[in-house]
């Protein structure tokens, strides 16, 4: 039996081991942080991605062109969840995440050239994360629910390089409008921002500046019939989850008509089954009529008879916001209708929009809950419009809810990574090495900034760090006159939680990367690109 081999893995299986499995993970780690590392800051570029069915889309958001990337590396994937983190935590800063888990991986590298092992450099990793969210909340400044101005400049500041600069002005002011109006205080005292409760409607046509905020709930959804009233004050609400039709039976059964009048009693008989449900509808008082499913045509004429504003195939997001705030149950059986399911809203209206039309509820005695109204140009426009906003959104009540922020444009990475530097000179093992490499990837942010406006990355760090070390801690980078600036003056503020965020998601997806020393592919798994690069990525 001497020096005969002995198979463990399936026919077809692939296995790196070693410093091979670590390079190959890194280099393809590092190449999707590369791939989004020209969108950031203000002056960055856009990506146009497209997919396999030809449609297109332009954008500069970390998460979105990651989210469309199709990515088979499984190292790379992991920065792809760290954007996808960032963005369901903070909802901004996911290219920051992204480029800084790369540029982390990038001096690992190094480190494990120089032949430092993986869980040294993973125990450097750690003391300097804890190190730097130290140093970024020491830092970090205060703002109120009702510091309204500089809420809208977070707002501006999240806006600002994706697409709608010209009119972020009055954007900022619908966004912190917007997330104010559903800003609230728990038992407990803490304040809750649920930006859930925004309800972002798009619509190609007019201009970004007729965008506007709506006190309620649209619905992209118009009357199903012509003759129904176009606006009901004073609406009683029915949300139904089912359908106003013929009630269909459970078992396969067949009906055999002989005769003329058999045909004509069966149809009778169905409009009566459709007559008494929509009798049932009526009873109940309900004036409006909001369906998740289908409204059979008679049905229609009947409601539109009796002067009912009804709509149907509304989104079950949709229902659960009308039901929110209008105190209507959503109702499943239209047997157990009764005046109490009912919701109120002092006006319901259908209403022409760039060509189509939506229903309108205001004036809601619930949750409260308000929508935004964007118009653009053109659909990539619109689309651009959304996301950017969105991202407003989440910003500004995450800065609500922490009531904390600190400037942008590079300052806070600077100081962080001076004071890493100092506090690396303290320890005595191998782990200095590390802090130090994790204070020099931080200039990564400040370096791309520099170098996505066309400026010199070299003296731009330098004087920031000069303006750092004479106690300037809110000196950052200005990208439109290339100079160093005081950022709070700037007006270039974010919420503390998207540098805290990206900073541990960065470096706990780093250390994962780095422990692996052994990746097993199955045969029946897509085969792994060599030289750790990404497979089928349409850019």
């Amino acid at each position: 039996m001497s020096g005969q081999p002995i198979f463990i893995l399936s026919e077809g299986s692939r296995r790196t081991r070693g410093s091979d499995a670590q390079n190959n993970n890194i280099m393809a780690a590092k190449a999707v942080a590369e791939a989004v590392r020209t969108t950031l800051g203000p002056k960055g570029m856009d990506k146009m991605l497209v997919d396999s069915m030809g449609d297109v889309i332009i954008t500069n958001d970390g998460a979105t062109i990651l989210r469309e990337m199709d990515i088979e590396h499984p190292a790379a994937k992991m920065i792809v969840e760290i954007s996808k983190t960032q963005d369901a935590e903070v909802g901004d800063g996911t290219t920051t995440a992204a480029v800084l888990a790369g540029e982390l991986l990038a001096s690992a590298e190094e480190l494990l050239e120089d032949g430092i092992h993986p869980t040294i450099i993973s125990a450097g990793y750690r003391l300097a994360a804890d190190k730097a969210n130290a140093i970024v909340k020491s830092i970090a400044l205060d703002v109120s629910v009702d510091d309204t101005e500089t809420l809208k400049k977070i707002a501006a500041t999240a806006i600002t390089g994706k697409g709608a600069e010209s009119n972020k002005a009055k954007l900022s002011d619908l966004v912190v409008s917007a997330v104010c109006a559903i800003t609230k205080t728990d038992a407990h005292g803490k304040v809750i921002a649920d930006t859930d409760k925004i309800k972002v409607e798009k619509r190609a046509g007019g201009s970004i500046g007729d965008s506007e905020l709506i006190d309620g709930v649209i619905i992209d959804k118009e009357r199903v019939h012509p003759n129904m009233p176009t606006m009901m004050k004073d609406a009683k609400i029915l949300l139904l989850g089912a359908a106003v039709e013929y009630k269909k039976t459970e078992t396969k059964s067949e009906i055999k008509i002989s005769s003329p009048d058999q045909m004509l009693s069966f149809i009778e008989q169905e409009e009566a089954m459709l007559k008494e449900i929509i009798n049932k509808v009526m009873a109940s008082g309900a004036n409006v009529v909001f369906c998740q499913k289908g409204i059979d045509d008679l049905a229609q004429y009947y409601l539109a008879k009796a002067g009912v504003l009804a709509a149907r195939r509304i989104k079950q997001s949709d229902m659960t916001r009308l039901s929110e705030a209008t105190n209507a149950r959503i109702i499943t059986n239209i047997d157990e209708i009764t005046p109490a399911d009912l919701g109120s809203a002092k006006l319901v209206a259908e209403k022409e929009t760039t060509g189509s039309k939506m229903i309108y509820v205001t004036g809601c005695p619930g949750i409260k809950t308000v929508s935004l109204f964007l118009h653009g140009g053109t659909e990539h426009v619109v689309d651009a419009l959304d996301r950017a906003v969105e991202d407003a959104v989440r910003v500004v009540g995450v800065a609500i809810e922490d009531q904390k922020i600190v400037v942008g444009g590079g300052a806070p990475e600077i100081e962080i990574s001076l004071r890493l530097r100092e506090y690396a000179s303290t320890l005595s093992g191998r782990e200095q090495l590390a802090v130090s490499k994790f204070a020099d990837a931080l200039e990564i942010i400040p370096q791309t900034l520099a170098e996505n406006a066309g400026l010199d990355p070299i003296n731009m760090l330098a004087e920031m760090k000069a303006a750092h070390e004479k106690g300037n801690k809110t000196a950052g980078l200005n990208v439109y006159i290339g100079k160093v600036e005081d950022m709070y003056k700037n007006n270039v503020l974010e919420p503390l939680r998207i540098k805290t965020q990206a900073i541990n998601a960065a470096t706990e997806s780093t250390i994962m990367i780095l422990r692996i020393d052994d990746v097993i592919a199955s045969a029946k798994a897509a085969p792994m690109p060599q030289g750790g690069g990404m497979g089928g990525m349409s850019m």
